[in-house]
């Protein structure tokens, strides 16, 4: 049975692979149809080997760019507006500088042989703000020179740098020759404004259009950031006012925006290789640089009150009052000019209004009196001496006539400024506030909460003499003082010689907790670039610490025999030891100032 129904689906199976067959044989022969093909040429929007930017080469094709004569035009490049492209922020920074100018200190250093108020010198210098001042034109020169294609090409380029430098030069020397200001160290009448610091923010605004606007922003923040502390450091080296310095930023920008703005009139479109950035975010995140004047708090006063070991003082003050209303020039306590004021600063902003962000900011305020402690590290040390051990003699004439020549252990004498700025670091965060008022401006403000720390002011002192030596005499018979019998004579040399030098007076103050807001206007004049002006006010309370170490060189200056016996019968024996104070002091800062914003 098995074998039947095999044999039946056998015999099936052969009839439809038969039928299958003879299908095939019918088939007709496929044909292939090859379409016609005819070349043309067409015109494409590759950009040539030329005119493609630097970034979108191979490093096996890239070459420096030296066809410094060669003029290039990338296509699609628009021409720039002048008035699009002015932003006349250095019109307010060289009006701030012209209307401070009038602060100036009533001290002068680095004149030995001048007179009394300018025995003070300082040792504070560096010339590395004789280089800085270039760091912007070497940076755009540089990149140039490397292939790294900015705004214009090498004839565009040089001739907008040749009329920047050129309104500049012409802007300072004219102001300079005509205004006749004394320099800080007193050596020149020609401190206002600040070359240093024109050419400086002439190189940095360069490299600002070329590269900042076309590229990346942190170009910008690279060449503001070093033209600022090229300020900082000719303030510092006391070659100029801070006035002279905000005057001298305004002419650099200012002239730079003037030799573009000639450009784009006489090249037009020519000569262009990239437009600037266009930022789609209306987002007011950004970081910052600036700077400003600081105001408020300009003195410290030390009292009595405030001496350490009060008591070790007390009858030497019943005589010198050290609270007494006397002019500045007499006054004991020290005085501070305007502050300058170095700014970095970021925010980011999690809407238009509000963001979370924080600020570095360094202030500097250099002395512009020290009062009476300045006195006695200058010639009339020599009268310091006679001061200090007269009473042993009962301020004879004869007395001052051995010690003014030849008693007293000084020949030369005087005070060397290592730091005339009481310098404040404040780190601070918080919150911070916008308000848009147009597409362009918008209000600002913010609430800081951060700390401070002070670099303290030092004036050191330095004496020279020969060594004196007192002989002295005490006879006590029963208990009591044989005056007959008992002797002081006059000073003598012993045929040494010494030299001395010493923290005469240092300044500073412990860290403390500061508090910050202020208010601001912000001209976003390109996508991704604004100016700010701001007036901000800080409040902080501080404990400063000040020591006086006048007669210091007496240790050196006297025999050990002299040194006490002066120590032991002198009214003034209490400043042969360093004098201390304390003092806490509420201080309230006021800064107006602009800063220069990156917005991301």
């Amino acid at each position: 049975m098995v074998k039947k129904c095999f044999l039946l689906m056998a015999t099936g199976l052969l009839t439809v692979l038969s039928t299958a067959a003879e299908s095939f044989t019918n088939m007709e022969p496929l044909k292939l149809e090859v379409p016609e093909m005819t070349p043309e040429l067409v015109a494409t929007d590759l950009l040539s080997f030329e005119q493609m930017p630097l970034d979108e080469l191979s490093t096996n094709t890239w070459a420096p760019d030296v066809s410094f004569f060669k003029t290039k035009t990338n296509p699609g490049v628009k021409p720039f507006k002048v008035m699009d492209d002015l932003t006349f922020v250095g019109i307010p920074l060289f009006a701030a500088g012209w209307a401070i100018k009038g602060d100036k200190a009533m001290f002068r250093v680095n004149n030995k042989d001048a007179k009394e108020n300018t025995q003070l010198l300082t040792n504070f210098k560096t010339g590395i703000d004789d280089y800085t001042q270039y760091f912007g034109p070497a940076v755009t020169v540089g990149l140039k020179l490397a292939g790294v294609e900015g705004r214009s090409d090498w004839p565009r380029l040089l001739a907008s740098a040749a009329m920047s430098y050129g309104i500049m030069a012409a802007f300072v020397n004219g102001i300079k020759y005509t205004a006749k200001e004394m320099r800080p160290d007193g050596s020149s009448a020609n401190s206002w404004p600040s070359g240093h610091t024109a050419t400086s923010f002439v190189g940095a605004t360069l490299l600002h259009k070329e590269y900042g606007l076309t590229r990346s922003p942190w170009y910008s923040v690279a060449g503001y950031g070093v033209a600022t502390a090229t300020g900082v450091m000719r303030i510092l080296n006391n070659r100029h006012w801070i006035s002279d310095v905000m005057s001298g930023a305004g002419i650099g920008i200012m002239s730079t925006e003037l030799g573009y703005a000639l450009s784009d009139i006489l090249f037009k479109g020519k000569g262009l290789l990239r437009n600037n950035l266009e930022l789609d975010s209306e987002n007011p995140s950004f970081f910052s640089i600036g700077m400003g004047l600081g105001l408020g708090s300009k003195g410290i006063d030390f009292t009595e009150e405030d001496l350490v070991d009060r008591e070790k003082y007390e009858n030497m003050y019943s005589d010198y009052d050290i609270e007494a209303d006397v002019d500045d020039d007499e006054n004991p306590n020290v005085k501070f000019r305007a502050a300058t004021v170095v700014d970095a600063e970021g925010a980011y902003f999690f809407n238009k209004y509000i963001g979370a962000g924080g600020r570095l900011r360094v202030r500097a305020m250099s002395a512009r009196s020290f009062g009476k402690y300045t006195e006695l590290v200058s010639e009339s040390s020599l009268a310091a001496w006679a001061s200090a051990v007269g009473n042993l003699y009962g301020f004879s004439d004869e007395f001052y006539d051995a010690a003014l020549q030849g008693g007293s252990p000084i020949t030369a004498s005087n005070g060397v400024v290592e730091s005339d700025h009481l310098t404040e670091f404040t780190a601070s965060v918080g919150l911070y506030f916008n308000l848009p008022l147009s597409k362009h401006f918008s209000l600002g403000s913010k609430l800081l909460i951060g700390r401070s720390f002070t670099q303290e002011l030092d004036i050191d002192g330095h004496a020279e003499g020969n060594v004196k030596d007192i002989k002295y005499g005490i006879y006590v018979e029963n208990g009591e003082l044989d005056i007959d019998k008992s002797y002081l004579n006059f000073p003598t040399s012993t045929g040494q010689t010494y030299t001395d030098d010493w923290d005469y007076l240092t300044i500073g103050a412990e860290s403390a907790t500061s508090w910050g807001t202020g208010l601001s206007l912000t001209y976003r004049y390109k996508s991704n670039f604004s100016w700010k002006i701001y007036a901000d006010y800080d409040y902080s309370k501080k404990k400063f610490n000040m020591k006086y170490d006048p007669y210091h060189y007496l240790k050196n200056g006297l025999t050990e025999n002299a040194y006490d016996i002066v120590e032991l019968l002198s009214e003034e024996s209490p400043l042969m030891s360093p004098v201390f104070f304390k003092k806490e002091k509420v201080m309230n800062y006021v800064t107006l100032g602009m800063s220069f914003l990156v917005n991301f």
